[in-house]
């Protein structure tokens, strides 16, 4: 496995690392190989941009060096690409050689360079990605989004296998007490990337405040301003900790923009509150209408957003109801448990050569 980061980089730990176990367990050796470590990931959430480039050069460094024992392996799986921001250049190789990879996806990454700000980036990357995925024993991803750009490219293979969560670790919340006298609680899980969204949620929960004792939880984000008002609680992200931390939510909000980036996300947080037992108002965005779909609500405009979250502070029994729904969903369609044995199957194909995947 070449992920693109650590245990702490939400992508590889939900698309690569979760599945190590259930591989290990099914008679498969795997070694893992990230090319960037926690302390990135830690660096570039801090701004502190001049640690982060030193650690750019050492990850690059050894990921090259780890490349010339690839042909040692039956199957190379990638995450994303192998150096972003080079051409595909190790990619062919990989497939001149006949070393079969699969590429993995759970973002629009080829709009980092195709709608890159950058005119040189976009017109020696823009179509980097489409190399990667047409040279690709197989390409896997979440959503059909980008499943279509993946077979524009050309990838003969593609697989549209969701983001799930272990269920092993997700109980079902459990409200007690008088719940007109306790506030309800508001959550979002992210990171201090994506944590932009929220911004458009403030002014809605002021309104709502006057009608209800509302508190806030943002996990993993750092929204500018937030930390400083009362009923917000802001809770650092910890794998350990993210769990225990949504079930005390009420409501499980995941507020997106409309654009092609956005689309290709695959509504990871809305699965979470929904193993929960959480209801969720969301923005129809991607797949996130696919996965609300008779577990909670949508929202688009801010008066959207109010009436939705209203409509579920006022009501406690549609919480539980659309709470319920969710985690039945997951548990038929959006847990590892499910997802593994089709992601085994593709495996054993390509390393049998006998690849035909729709």
């Amino acid at each position: 496995m070449l992920t693109k980061y650590g245990r702490k980089g939400a992508s590889s730990r939900l698309r690569s690392y979760q599945y190590v176990r259930w591989l290990k367990k099914h008679g498969w050796a795997v070694e893992v190989n990230n090319l960037f470590c926690d302390d990135y990931l830690e660096n570039s959430y801090s701004g502190r941009w001049v640690r982060r480039n030193l650690n750019v050069l050492g990850a690059y460094l050894r990921r090259l060096i780890s490349l010339f024992s690839v042909r040692q392996y039956d199957l190379i799986w990638i995450e994303y690409e192998v150096f972003p921001y080079f051409p595909a250049l190790v990619e062919r190789i990989l497939s001149c050689l006949q070393v079969p990879y699969i590429v993995d996806y759970d973002d629009a990454v080829f709009h980092r360079y195709d709608m890159s700000r950058a005119r040189l980036i976009r017109y020696l990357l823009s179509n980097k990605i489409d190399v990667v995925m047409k040279s690709s024993s197989l390409v896997v991803v979440c959503n059909e989004y980008l499943a279509e750009r993946a077979r524009s490219a050309g990838a003969l293979n593609v697989l549209v296998v969701p983001t799930v969560v272990d269920l092993d670790r997700y109980g079902i919340a459990v409200k007690k007490g008088d719940e007109s006298r306790k506030a309800i609680t508001v959550g979002w899980v992210g990171s201090p990337s994506t944590s932009i969204y929220l911004e458009m949620l403030r002014p809605i929960i002021e309104r709502l405040r006057k009608q209800f004792l509302v508190k806030f939880v943002v996990v993993g984000g750092t929204p500018e301003g937030w930390g400083e008002l009362e009923w917000v609680e802001v809770i650092p992200w910890s794998e350990e900790t993210e769990v225990e931390i949504i079930s005390r939510f009420d409501i499980g909000v995941m507020p997106l923009d409309s654009t092609p980036w956005e689309r290709g996300k695959c509504g990871y947080k809305i699965i979470q509150y929904m193993a929960s037992g959480i209801p969720v108002v969301a923005s129809p965005v991607g797949v996130n209408p696919d996965l609300v779909d008779g577990c909670g609500l949508l929202a688009s405009t801010l008066d959207e957003w109010q009436v939705a979250l209203h409509r579920l502070m006022s009501d406690p029994g549609l919480r539980e109801k659309l709470g319920e729904r969710g985690r039945m969903k997951v548990e038929r369609s959006y847990s590892v448990s499910q997802t593994f044995p089709v992601i085994e199957k593709a495996l054993e194909m390509i390393r049998s050569r006998a690849i035909c995947v729709t």
